[in-house]
């Protein structure tokens, strides 16, 4: 089994309404607990907005710290999943189906090394 990561491209501004809200957390409920049913489960999270980042940046044998985001955009990372699947088609049927609970862009990519608790 290899480690994806499924990344939610969240858009900058206001949040949508809460009926619209609502739907889009019960269908990331009803996704989580499929993922879970299925193995495939490893966490997942979300984040608070990119502007409540902050930015460590090595420079010349100190460390500079900004507040905010490295890279200025209109969308930023604002949840994830780990999963396991077999492979890459299987992590992006898990895509697709997060993509259509959170009616965001997602992108999938397999994780390099993971160490796990």
């Amino acid at each position: 089994m290899t480690y994806y990561m499924l990344n939610i491209y969240q858009p900058d501004g206001t949040i949508p309404p809460p009926e619209q809200l609502d739907r889009i957390m019960s269908d990331v409920e009803t996704l989580n607990d499929e993922i879970k049913s299925a193995g495939s489960w490893v966490f997942t999270g979300g984040m608070h907005p990119a502007s409540d980042s902050t930015v460590l940046r090595p420079d010349n044998g100190t460390v500079l710290t900004t507040d905010g985001p490295f890279v200025e955009g209109k969308e930023h990372i604002g949840g994830f999943w780990v999963i396991q699947a077999e492979d890459l088609d299987a992590a992006l049927n898990w895509g697709r189906k997060a993509a259509t609970a959170t009616t965001l862009p997602i992108e999938v990519r397999p994780l390099d090394h993971f160490q796990g608790s």
